[in-house]
């Protein structure tokens, strides 16, 4: 059986209550995957495809209720891997991930008989002398941890400035629970990797790698303290933003200490409501704060579901609240390489060009270069000439029969190409799926592209910049070289009618006076090329300077189709 780590040597399943949990993850897999293997690859293959289709979609749904229910039962990881595969639009049919969709982090607390010992044990003193008080209900429980209410002592809240913290424990033997899942989904995703039905379309070992870094990164608290100072020290001086503080004298690897930020919960409307707060502009302003995450720093909060977010009024200044993050075990950062990625898929999106959508996806690493990209290009045309720029209000209009259509489309068009999301792609998508819900939420007419219009244009903006300072550089370039040329082909003549370069033939005389001629023309042609193509690319976001270029190209074009007429052959 494969090591889950994390406890140090010896199985990852020691205890009959262990053994138990793991066998039971490993018989519901293997009912499903013995279930997948007779619908989807044995009756097929003996003609009886349509049987097999007929009922696919209620199959595949009771498949996600029942792990669901499993989830619930088990809790642990399970529930992580449910919202985790719920995010995988790529691998899973839609029948899954709906169905997983709403699976919540919540479960019964922890009894805190069992939580002050473990707390005690990470900080080495009694609670009593770590904190004034302690709140012993919980305000949040969930997998993997819960959170407390607290007060510091004296001394601790002198020397950090505030009194009043939130204590994030772990979940007594969640590290053996933890271990036990990993071992089961290793062997799990061992059986799947060698079914070629499964193989094709996506590598399941790699799957349960990411999913494990991420799971085992969240309980390990000292992690999350780090990232939410990174976090904190990245909107530094930005009133829009607050962060909790870390209290480091109180935050080992199970137990984690901040400051209290609660406030009222981004999505009570009422509560902003009777604060003074529009909740629209609240939509607003939090999808710009996540776009800039994402777009400018690389680094962003991989799971802002309301509870992880606030509301603080401020009372002061012209802006009287901010957005107030917490929970920091589930952080996303990027590649230069895959940020440089996606501001291209951006600018591609919001010039809605599917040819550039498909280049730049094939770049981030979603699609292999080798794949046949005709039909999705065409799909993706459609859908921008049909959906593009559309807010969930304007959407809710359309005819839910053209959405079939598109989706039945777009689906099959997908599903026969090498499509799987790269590792650091999946945070990416479940932190903007979230977004865009929590902001839909907040106003119904929320239209997402409104909050990447400001970083789409300023792309396409910097995008226009860079192509037209490359067309002057290398229109200086040629321009040097056709100021250049002429005197050294004169020096070159001079020197031959001097003496200084021995010629014995009138034949190279003729030849130097037709290269020159040809030279010129072919800079002037090389000029109308780049002026031209320069002006038809910046046409659409800065158009004066496209018709400029445009118009200019027609001289070096007159040039290069006239130059030398009228002269006879020598």
């Amino acid at each position: 059986m494969p090591e889950a780590g994390g406890r140090g040597g010896g199985s990852p399943v020691d205890t009959p209550v262990e053994r138990a949990r793991y066998r039971r993850i490993i018989r519901f897999a293997l009912g499903v995957i013995a279930q997948s293997w007779w619908f989807e690859s044995f009756l097929p293959r003996i003609g009886l495809a349509r049987l097999s289709a007929r009922g696919q979609v209620a199959r595949l749904t009771r498949v996600a209720q029942r792990f669901r229910t499993l989830a619930v039962e088990l809790g642990g990881l399970m529930i992580k891997v449910g919202q985790f595969l719920s995010s995988r639009l790529d691998v899973l049919p839609p029948e899954i991930t709906r169905e997983l969709a709403g699976l919540q982090d919540e479960v019964p607390a922890a009894p805190f008989s069992a939580i002050r010992p473990l707390a005690e044990e990470e900080l080495g003193v009694p609670l009593a002398a770590a904190y004034a008080s302690f709140d012993e209900v919980p305000v949040a429980a969930a997998s993997l941890g819960q959170a407390h209410r607290a007060r510091l002592v004296a001394r601790d809240a002198s020397d950090v400035g505030f009194a009043d913290v939130v204590v994030k424990v772990q979940r007594p033997g969640i590290q053996a629970v933890v271990d036990v899942d990993l071992a089961a989904l290793r062997r799990i995703a061992g059986w799947l990797s060698r079914l070629r039905i499964v193989s094709d379309h996506v590598d399941v070992r790699a799957l349960v790698a990411e999913f494990a870094r991420t799971s085992l990164e969240e309980i390990d608290y000292l992690h999350e303290a780090a990232a939410a100072e990174r976090f904190r020290e990245m909107f530094a001086g930005d009133a829009r933003v607050a962060v909790p503080e870390v209290v480091w004298e109180r935050t080992a690897r199970r137990i984690l200490t901040l400051s209290d930020v609660t406030a009222i919960k981004i999505t009570d409307l009422d509560a902003l409501q009777a604060a003074g707060i529009d909740p629209s502009q609240v939509a607003a302003t939090f999808a710009e704060i996540m776009f800039e995450q994402l777009f400018e720093h690389g680094y962003f909060h991989g799971d802002p579901h309301p509870g992880n977010v606030f509301v603080t009024p401020t009372g002061a200044g012209e802006a009287s609240w901010r957005i107030t993050f917490v929970d920091f075990g589930m952080m996303g950062e990027i590649t230069d390489e895959l940020r440089n990625g996606l501001r291209k898929l951006l600018v591609a999106v919001a010039a809605r060009d599917g040819r550039r959508l498909i280049e730049a996806i094939q770049e981030v690493g979603i699609l292999l270069p080798s794949a046949d990209t005709a039909d999705l290009e065409r799909a993706m045309a459609k859908l921008f000439d049909r959906f593009g720029g559309m807010g969930f209000a304007q959407l809710r209009t359309v005819d839910e029969r053209e959405f079939r259509e598109f989706g039945y489309e777009f689906g099959e068009v997908v599903r026969t190409l090498p499509f799987q999301l790269p590792e650091d792609f999946l945070l990416v998508i479940r932190s903007m799926s979230l977004t865009s819900g929590v902001c839909s939420s907040l106003d119904p007419a929320f239209n997402i592209w409104d909050a990447i219009e400001p970083f789409a244009t300023r792309l396409l903006r910097e995008e226009s910049g860079n192509v037209a300072a490359s067309l002057a550089r290398e229109a200086v370039a040629l321009a040097g070289v056709v100021l250049r040329l002429p005197q050294r082909i004169d020096a070159l003549i001079t020197r031959v009618n001097d003496g200084t370069v021995t010629v014995a033939t009138p034949v190279l005389d003729r030849r130097l006076t037709r290269l020159e001629r040809l030279v010129r023309r072919a800079v002037g042609a090389v000029l109308f090329a780049g002026f031209l193509v320069g002006g038809v690319l910046l046409l659409p976001q800065v158009p004066p300077l496209g018709i400029v270029l445009m118009s200019v190209s027609a001289l070096p074009l007159a040039y290069a189709v006239f130059a030398g007429a009228g002269r006879g052959r020598r």
